[in-house]
């Protein structure tokens, strides 16, 4: 008997209880007992039975399907790293129970409300996955007028009724500027990211702080978190009235193009120039000199996010939950400045 041909009544027969009690036990419901959950799981194995997500739809009124709208470059998207860990994160958990990811990549405002929108009305999701909050994010209030579940990586700014995945950075940042200065640099800059999204305006704020804290002056040049726009920063730092011994980008797909820009100015890394990033991707390892950074691990948020959504959907349960904090990862990037620095 092949699995395509394999029903909830076969599962049912071979475990020796009813079809209702095989339609719980195989959605995760409660009200079955752990023994009898491990037979009609076990029997659902040895049969070959795999879920019709379709099918569970038209009967459950779920589409079994998370969504994930990015507005954002495509471009940017491309670089960088996180959002393919963050995303095989999230398909490691839907696909163990036979749910999918529907990912849309809208251009501007208007279009990422439309998204919202259309796969809401069109029931194709059950829920949003909300990345890159921004200031008074207009999302939370959208999604929740819909109708709809989500999660949002981060805290808003606003009152939220969705859960919270969270990640403490000051920590983090505080340490890699404790290192820093510690290593002797004074002049320290800081090529931030969007800072219409809250993570790259707290990253700047809290480099900000550590600044002051050691009496130092602040030098902040923002981007919009891209390859090319980190490549220009570096640029302007280093052909700037306060040239710097350090900068510390607000990604590390920034800090490798700030990497590539020393090199080809035949700088020699670290002695003549420290770099860090901030997020943690795996790149980091693999390139000269291997990158300091923040320990970040993008596959972890993607699995914390899809199963805390997932737990909203179907248990209605709000729990948020607290990522490990961000720690200082020291690689060779960073060293003393070299003798005559400012």
């Amino acid at each position: 008997m092949t699995s395509a041909r394999i029903t909830i009544n076969d599962v049912a027969k071979a475990a020796g209880v009813s079809k209702g009690l095989v339609s719980l036990a195989l959605n995760e419901r409660r009200g079955v007992a752990p023994e009898t959950r491990d037979r009609i799981l076990g029997a659902a194995r040895d049969l070959g039975w795999s879920p019709n997500p379709g099918a569970r739809g038209l009967t459950t009124r779920r589409a079994y399907a998370l969504g994930l709208i990015l507005r954002r470059d495509p471009r940017t998207i491309e670089v960088d790293p996180f959002f393919p860990a963050f995303i095989a994160g999230v398909e490691t958990v839907l696909s163990a129970r036979g749910q999918v990811l529907v990912l849309s990549v809208a251009a501007d405002h208007d279009a990422e409300a439309a998204a919202y929108e259309r796969l809401s009305t069109d029931k194709r999701v059950d829920g949003f996955l909300l990345t890159d909050l921004l200031a008074d994010d207009m999302r939370i209030r959208l999604v929740e007028s819909l109708g709809m579940h989500a999660v949002s990586l981060g805290s808003p700014t606003a009152d939220s009724v969705f859960p919270v995945i969270s990640r403490d950075y000051d920590e983090g940042i505080d340490a890699l500027m404790e290192h820093l200065i510690s290593l002797g640099h004074r002049e320290i800059a800081h090529v931030s990211g969007d800072e219409q999204m809250l993570h790259g305006r707290r990253r700047r704020e809290r480099y900000e702080h550590a600044m002051r804290e050691a009496g130092l002056v602040p030098n902040v040049i923002a981007t919009d978190f891209s390859p090319e726009q980190g490549a220009g920063a570096t640029k302007a730092l280093l052909d700037g009235p306060r040239r710097p011994t350090a900068i510390v980008y607000g990604n590390d797909p920034m800090a490798v193009a700030g990497m590539g820009v020393a090199h080809e100015r035949g700088l020699r890394l670290p002695r003549d120039l420290s770099i860090t990033g901030l997020d943690g991707s795996q790149i980091g390892t693999y390139i000269y000199p291997s990158l300091t950074t923040l320990d970040n691990d993008p596959t972890e948020w993607g699995i914390a996010a899809a199963t805390a959504l997932l737990r909203l959907v179907e248990d209605g349960e709000t729990s948020n939950v607290t990522l490990p904090p961000a720690g200082l990862v020291v690689r060779a990037s960073t060293a003393a400045p070299s003798t005559g620095q400012h």
